[in-house]
């Protein structure tokens, strides 16, 4: 584990009338629960507003004792802004938030959002220049709304320290218990996620949408059986011939309804799905390249050099420099 400041880390929630309450309620549940299970108080959770007091969050849901950002603290270690409907982020456009925001940047140790809270951090210059990620839905917005940002549409949330932004709801819960895992040891950020019922910490760079599930969508129940085998093992033996005697077809007539079922090859879709395995491994081990490659199910490391560079444009190492585990 790593050692606690003797002091807790004040980490700040800002809110806004519109802002989706998952944003706010779901980080503020992982850092408590780090409070729990690391026998200390080692965060010190404020909610935040502009002006403090209540806030109606999209769903109508109320939340209530919000310190005005005026009156937060000097010693800020993490602040995350929450993503919200259209009217609650353009009132924060051009408000004293993002006023706010530039005037701290260089005082607080991570700036971060949750979903479209990434607009209140664009809309601040924050962004310009570096990698972030906002939800899948709001890219092409980003896009004409702040050029300058280095989108990364697929990701689940994106490291460009000091600056840290997650896709959606669920992801920004996966972006604190990174923020816990490096502050306070993975044994704390596990038994966090055990506890949150959360079935696995999703890494920084697993996309939104994993190969298995778009397919999935598509494929009608005679196939999805089988695609959600290759999904969880793209390891074995998944050759055209094998895959054709698993769904009980001839390897023409499977070719034929995979295809026809999933706009894609059997080929093409394996090798997406050891990329993504690749991926997770590549996120969260710090395995040899060539062990990478052959639990992904790749022959050889230049099979797993050639997957990336066709599929994701950039080598193996270069993704885990990207997505690897968030630093201290």
């Amino acid at each position: 584990m790593t050692s606690m400041n003797s002091t807790p880390r004040n980490i700040v929630l800002i809110g806004y009338d519109g802002a989706q309450s998952l944003d706010l309620v779901g980080p503020l549940e992982v850092f408590a629960m780090a409070n729990r299970y690391a026998g200390a108080q080692a965060y010190n959770i404020i909610l935040a507003s502009l002006e403090g007091g209540t806030i109606t969050c999209n769903s109508g849901l109320r939340l209530a004792d919000f310190t005005p950002i005026a009156e937060l603290p000097a010693g800020l270690d993490t602040v995350l802004v929450a993503g919200g409907d259209e009217t609650g982020l353009l009132s924060m456009r051009g408000s004293g938030l993002t006023e706010w925001l530039q005037a701290r940047r260089d005082k607080i140790r991570r700036i971060g959002s949750v979903c479209s809270g990434a607009f209140v951090l664009a809309e601040a210059g924050l962004l310009d220049g570096r990698r972030a990620t906002t939800h899948w839905d709001s890219c092409n917005e980003m896009r004409s709304f702040r050029p300058q940002v280095r989108l990364e549409p697929d990701a689940i949330f994106v490291a460009d320290p000091p600056f840290y932004t997650s896709a959606g709801v669920t992801a920004g819960i996966d972006l604190c218990l990174a923020f816990v895992e490096a502050d306070l040891g993975p044994e704390v950020a596990l038994a966090v996620a055990r506890n949150l019922v959360l079935f696995m910490r999703r890494p920084g760079g697993q996309t939104q949408f994993s190969a298995g599930l778009g397919v999935q969508a598509a494929a009608t129940p005679r196939l999805r059986t089988l695609i959600a085998e290759i999904t969880a093992d793209p390891s074995g033996d998944l050759s055209l011939p094998e895959l054709a005697r698993r769904a009980g077809m001839t390897e023409r007539t499977f070719s034929r309804v995979f295809q026809k079922e999933t706009a894609t090859t059997p080929a093409a879709f394996v090798e997406l799905a050891r990329v993504d395995r690749a991926k997770a491994l590549l996120e969260t081990s710090d395995w040899p390249l060539a062990r990478v490659g052959e639990r992904s199910g790749f022959g050889s490391l230049d099979g797993l050099h050639r997957a990336f560079q066709k599929r994701v444009g950039i080598t193996p190492g270069e993704y885990r420099q990207r997505f690897g585990r968030v630093a201290a």
